[in-house]
């Protein structure tokens, strides 16, 4: 997962004698897409195609989908543009260009600062410097912060959000074999989307695409992966990683059980319910099944004592006087943990569900609502415009604009049966955890039964209307008020002290980033730019060459064929989860049955890598990033090539499939710039 700006040369001419130039590792860059909704894809024509996983495009195949028209299960495929239909609220992101900014962010935090003090201090001047980005580019502007705080580079990004949908197949094409052969490997799945980029109504006109190579790569050879992985935890202190282990895993896999067991039961009741939250359930069972895997690492002795090993490496590298320091900073992480965890609990329920408050939206766990997320939203929009630029939430900053503006006023559909069901068991959560005595919980309730409360709030909200979202926006504190609806209500009743939680967390956040960036700087001395900074959602390149692995004696070919789909289809007699779609069934007489179907490589990927562009030398597109074997669950913690494998849909599949079995002759060609 190494940053573009800092390549890994060095390593690949050793092991491959391959070295990248400068403007073949440009061309990858620009040809890379992330999109809003998780994922990570490329562009792959002239002509704005961008390519990602369908399981990345499902969250705007499920908004686009009707009772009567439901693209999750059927697929989509538009033959014409005309025919390609608008996504609600995506938005992709190119990275055009990385300046490193650390100097002037540091330089901002003066010696003797509170951390409060520090923190405003350092928030204020990344604003400040996004501000100034936007402003003189017209281009997305983050900061980002690497190395917990060591390094702050500026990422600069040109935005598409008119972005169509052109094609996908099934979803029982796209994840055939479902939840058992999830993070599974043989694996036999089609999980591909395309989109079109406009600019202007018009198809974008792609300067940097990837050539599309219909062979797909061989077995031995190597492949570079370029995309988004979301969060890696490898730098972090052998105290943080045991408070994952023994407190955040735990908590949040109660919380992902939970919601499986409510929306399992929610869909079971019709068949448009299940069609309903679909693609939730698909995103919590996927994500239940990553914590476990994470969670089996970190209790894994032989893992556990690796990590021992390297935070004692950093420790012992450094010099005499250095190494009190570095004591003294893991020791502030450690005080900073403890202070934290005191207003978990509020910060988890009425501030967000896990994590650091960043610009995407992450809700509190006790409001499982998309009506909330507006109610909130609006409602802080309203007071923090009224503040400087600089001293706002990120999600509010001048230059997330036009991204929250975006989700704010998304099309998607809101179900008021969803929304109960729900809000209803979020509440009950909220009253199980903090007591149903807790005087913010009666307030919450106000008198009512989790289920009587959440009926109340969603049949009396308005926000369900994109016109009222957008006149509250565009009004103040006062119009917020005047509005009496009782979702934004609700968001004021708990503002309060979820503010006050939020503030904690970011202050005692502010004193572990202090501490990171010193233990940083002792990394730096001992293996020098030899190893790459925890992911951030941010463009990656990594390598491996494709190659089996053996397990429980047995040696795990490289690549499945299509052959294989129809042989593990006869194994279950077709039985879902491993039933094919007709149209396969109808077509198989058609297909080269020998082509290569999905592969397996070295590469390090994690979560968000899904949809990344699987590239060889020439720089052609041979494959994409869908899914990591089981081993590989243990990369957010530590990188190993013994058996961890990145999973691929290749090339050669794709091709055949849109060919031979969608009728998709049209988009192929454009696919390999025949058109």
């Amino acid at each position: 997962m190494w940053l573009f700006n800092s390549p890994p040369l060095k390593q690949l001419k050793e092991k491959y004698q391959f070295e990248p130039t400068a403007q073949w590792l440009d061309h990858l860059q620009k040809s890379s897409v992330r999109f809003n909704s998780g994922g990570s894809g490329s562009f792959v024509s002239s002509n704005g195609l961008a390519i990602t996983n369908h399981h990345v495009g499902l969250d705007t195949l499920q908004k686009l989908s009707t009772e009567k028209n439901n693209y999750v299960r059927d697929g989509f495929h538009a033959k014409t543009q005309k025919e390609e239909v608008k996504a609600a609220d995506l938005e992709l992101n190119v990275l055009i260009s990385i300046e490193d900014v650390t100097q002037r962010v540091n330089a901002a935090v003066q010696p003797g600062m509170s951390p409060d003090e520090a923190n405003a201090a350092r928030r204020n001047v990344m604003a400040q410097i996004e501000k100034e980005s936007k402003e003189k580019t017209g281009l997305r502007s983050d900061v980002v912060t690497l190395y917990q705080g060591g390094i702050y580079n500026l990422y600069r990004y040109k935005r598409y959000d008119d972005v169509r949908i052109v094609f996908a197949p099934e979803q029982q094409a796209a994840f055939y074999g479902g939840d058992p052969d999830n993070f599974e490997y043989p694996r036999f799945d089609l999980d591909i989307c395309i989109f079109r980029a406009y600019e202007n109504g018009q198809p974008a006109k792609i300067d940097n695409y990837l050539k599309w190579n219909s062979k797909g790569p061989a077995d031995g050879e190597l492949t570079f992966v370029s995309g988004h992985p979301g969060k890696t935890d490898r730098q972090l202190t052998v105290s943080e990683l045991a408070e994952m282990r023994d407190k955040e895993d735990p908590y949040i896999l109660d919380l992902l059980k939970r919601r499986e067991v409510l929306l399992t039961a929610f869909s079971q009741r019709s068949f448009e319910n299940a069609r309903r939250v679909k693609e939730d359930l698909f995103g919590i069972q996927n994500s239940r099944k990553a914590f476990n895997g994470v969670e089996a690492a970190l209790l894994d002795p032989e893992i556990w004592s690796a990590i021992d090993a390297r935070e004692q490496k950093v420790r012992s590298a450094m010099t005499a006087g250095a190494q009190s320091q570095a004591s003294s900073a893991f020791d502030r992480i450690k005080q900073a943990q403890d202070a934290t965890a005191k207003i978990l609990p509020v910060y988890h329920y009425f501030e967000q569900s896990r994590g650091k408050a960043t610009a995407t939206y992450r809700a509190p766990r006790a409001f499982y609502s998309t009506l909330f997320k507006y109610a909130r939203r609006l409602l802080r929009h309203a007071e923090e415009m009224s503040k400087a630029n600089g001293e706002r939430f990120a999600e509010f900053r001048d230059s997330n604009k036009e991204s929250l503006e975006l989700d704010l006023f998304s099309s998607e559909p809101v179900y008021d049966d969803v929304e109960i069901a729900t809000l209803t068991d979020s509440l009950t959560d909220m009253a199980n955890a903090l007591g149903a005595d807790d005087p913010l919980v009666k307030q919450v309730l106000a008198g009512k039964s989790p289920v009587e409360r959440a009926t109340e709030l969603v049949t009396g909200s308005k926000l369900k209307g994109v016109d009222l979202r957008k006149k509250l926006y565009a009004g103040d504190a006062a119009a917020i008020s005047a509005a009496q609806d009782p979702m934004i209500e609700l968001a004021r009743l708990v503002d309060g002290p979820a503010r006050e939680a939020r503030k904690v967390y970011e202050t005692q956040d502010e004193i572990k980033q202090q501490a990171y960036a010193e233990i940083a700087k002792a990394r730096f001395t001992a293996e020098g730019t030899g190893t790459y900074p925890d992911a951030t959602f941010t463009l990656r390149l990594s390598f491996g060459d494709v190659r089996g692995y053996e397990e429980v004696g047995k040696q795990i070919p490289a690549h499945t064929t299509l052959a294989g789909l129809y042989e593990r289809a006869a194994q279950h007699n077709n039985q879902a989860p491993f039933d094919l779609p007709k149209r396969w069934i109808d077509r198989k007489a058609k297909l080269n049955l020998s082509t290569p179907f999905n592969f397996v490589s070295t590469a390090d990927i994690i979560g968000g890598n899904s949809g990344s562009p699987v590239v060889n030398k020439a720089n052609e597109f041979v494959g994409i990033i869908f899914d990591g074997d089981i081993q590989s669950l243990a990369l957010d913690i530590a990188y190993t090539e013994k058996q961890a494998r990145a999973v691929s849909v290749d090339s050669a599949a794709i091709t055949e499939a849109l060919r031979k079995v969608y009728d998709a002759g049209a988009l192929a060609d454009e696919l390999e710039g025949k058109k």
